[in-house]
């Protein structure tokens, strides 16, 4: 419990944000936190960065309630354990972050003997017990969060910057409070690269299950970023977990007003609660079982001794396929695109996926998010495409055209099975669940060129995706995967939000080597954007600049969402290029983690810049600090001009 909200159990999936006020200034973070509770928030976490700031959380807590709100209040505490002890008789929660709190984290690397680890340890007890002893004297709740970014020195040494550092950190701290006999505990494992985010919290359920432990998770992306990106890469991390059934909490970290975030929230646990009375998925056992090829699924077996999934869920591997066409194998995954005949009758009219015409020239001028394959079913257009862009047609379609040299076929099952003639390229096989059989296997198998379609019109979509693709792994089968979803009166946002949670959770697990989101009431752009945006959140694509910004908070040092506009106008074109933009040193070279260059509040209107987790200058006044940013990666060689 915290406070008068039940975390964890058979409640309901708990929204939360984060005020981004300076604490002392009681009015303003008051009201904001109203908005933020108006708006959805279930709590309402302030940072308490020294004592003045944990003192006047208790001004805070009495004016909201004088105003009749009762949502719990939870304290956000890094270096400081005399705050924290403060905070807790005041508010009914507690965040701490093992890497910050009572440890230390130079970003040194040195050896420790199991004698100084085990002393480091004795020593954190002493510093965190106090804490503990108030938050049972007091009942106020904990969330021990780990941060990617954050991990101490002694943590680094013995696990390295991995999710298993992540998740020994919060380990440790957790003992000390099971030690204690305190067990009012929320733990989260958080990362701004989905894929360490979702293997640490995978590997955290799994290390708490070998030691008897069972407490609730918070889950959230750390540092999403803003818009549109922000919110994908918020989805593809929180949604994988909750598609294992993992996540009993959830924030999303936007640099946006915070009341903003809570929207989004409410519409990704809203897409669990319905999946509720999901139809069942089908048992193909049977149907398989005269699929002529017994070996691979032995071997499977072989390479995954103890897995009752043949793969690994604690880390990246992607499915081994053949190459066929530049589809598999080592490639990126491609972006089919389901476009509106009619609207796409003039060569200008794709410049909205990325392929701009000059009509004087006759020439493209093809952009890093131009899509592969465009299906016309049926139709055709009157103009010639440029090279890197296909056609798919309706096998019906395609086999009676004369020049088939730069299109491909679309099968159903049973035109498969019976098809007159095949491409030699590609044979594209849109296939469900319930298509699936031994025959069609055997098939399969024997067609080097063949690309299966994955479609689903099940409420539980990735779940009955997920087992086909086991199926194949068991059985196997090496050929290349499409993931296709098709959405129907959708807005801009859900599709965004329920494309990124279905889709990319199969990225995740490395499961898919193609995207295909169809939703007709959408403009062909925005569905462009958002299969490279989740390409990019599963950091199986790269085709833009990544901005890892954090949301703001009472310890920001200038404004976070003027200034990560500021510096995407002058970087957005560095296609690959990671820029951490950090309001001050919490968030700073810690939990800028995997980030190229970081761009850290250092002070009021003062900046430093890193590379990577080294700090390369400091004290840089506000007003010079990006086009210093500029300079070092001209400095570095990756600055690229713009034409």
């Amino acid at each position: 419990m915290v406070g008068n909200v039940g975390i964890g159990g058979d409640n309901p999936i708990r929204v939360q944000s984060m005020t981004t006020t300076d604490t002392m200034d009681t009015k303003g973070t008051v009201e904001q936190s109203i908005r933020m509770i108006e708006a959805g928030s279930e709590l309402v976490r302030i940072t308490a960065p020294a004592m003045k700031e944990a003192k006047n959380l208790e001004n805070i807590k009495q004016e909201l309630r004088a105003r009749g709100y009762n949502t719990p209040i939870v304290a956000d505490i890094h270096f400081k354990p005399d705050a924290a002890e403060l905070a807790a008789r005041i508010v009914e929660k507690v965040r701490v972050n093992p890497g910050n709190y009572a440890d230390k984290k130079r970003f040194k690397v040195f050896s420790f003997t199991d004698e100084m680890y085990n002393e480091e340890l004795d020593r954190i007890y002493e510093e965190f017990a106090p804490l503990v002893k108030v938050c049972k004297e007091y009942g106020t709740a904990m969330r021990i969060g780990t941060n990617h970014g954050s991990l101490s020195d002694r943590i680094m040494n013995r696990f390295g910057d991995t999710p298993l550092g992540m998740v020994e950190s919060a380990l440790e701290f957790v003992r000390i409070c099971r030690d204690m006999n305190y067990h009012e505990l929320i733990l989260s494992m958080k990362a701004s690269n989905t894929q360490v985010m979702v293997q640490a919290y995978r590997l955290l359920v799994s290390k708490m299950e070998e030691e008897g432990m069972n407490y609730p998770l918070h889950l959230g992306v750390t540092e999403a970023g803003d818009g549109e990106d922000g919110r994908i890469k918020s989805a593809v991390g929180i949604g994988t977990l909750l598609e294992d059934g993992l996540g009993d909490t959830i924030r999303v970290s936007l640099t946006e007003d915070p009341e903003f975030e809570i929207p989004v929230c409410k519409r990704i646990v809203a897409k669990y609660n319905d999946i509720n009375g999901h139809k069942q998925i089908a048992d193909i056992g049977n149907r398989i079982s005269d699929y002529n090829n017994p070996v691979a699924a032995v071997q499977s077996e072989i390479e995954n001794p103890q897995s009752e999934i043949p793969y690994d869920p604690f880390s990246y591997l992607r499915r081994k396929t053949y190459e066929t066409d530049k589809i598999g194998n080592h490639h990126v995954p491609v972006v089919i695109l389901s476009p509106d005949v009619n609207a796409i009758q003039k060569p200008e009219a794709l410049s909205g996926i990325s392929y701009g015409y000059d009509p004087k020239l006759d020439k493209w001028n093809i952009g890093d998010m131009a899509a592969d394959f465009i299906y016309l079913g049926k139709n055709t257009i009157p103009y010639k495409l440029p090279g890197t862009l296909k056609i798919i047609y309706d096998y019906a379609y395609w086999k009676d055209l004369k020049e088939k040299s730069e299109s491909f076929p679309l099968f159903t099952p049973e035109e498969y099975l019976n098809a007159e003639r095949k491409s030699f390229r590609i044979n594209f096989l849109s296939l469900t669940i319930d298509d699936i059989s031994g025959e069609l296997l055997d098939t399969i198998s024997a067609d080097k060129f063949c690309v299966i379609i994955l479609n689903t019109n099940n409420r539980h979509a990735a779940a009955e995706e997920r087992r086909i693709v086991i199926e194949l792994l068991e059985l196997g089968l090496e050929t290349p995967v499409i993931l296709k979803r098709n959405y129907d009166l959708l807005d801009d946002e859900d599709l965004t939000l329920f494309s990124a949670t279905e889709v990319g959770s199969l990225f995740i697990d490395g499961m898919g080597d193609g995207i295909w989101i169809e939703s007709p009431e959408t403009n062909l752009e925005i569905v462009n954007r958002i299969s490279f945006g989740v390409l990019q959140a599963t950091r199986t694509r790269i085709s833009k600049t990544e901005y890892i910004s954090c949301p703001s908070c009472g310890r920001t040092q200038f404004d976070l969402q003027v200034t990560t506009a500021m510096i995407k106008k002058r970087t957005d074109h560095l296609k690959g290029v990671k820029i951490a933009i950090m309001g001050c040193i919490v968030n700073g070279p810690g939990e800028m983690a995997d980030a190229d260059y970081g761009f850290v509040g250092s002070g009021p209107n003062w900046v430093s810049l890193y590379r990577g987790k080294d700090v390369i200058e400091r004290g840089i006044p506000y007003a010079d600090a990006l086009e210093r940013l500029i300079e070092l990666m001209k400095e570095d060689g990756i600055w690229v001009e713009t034409n």
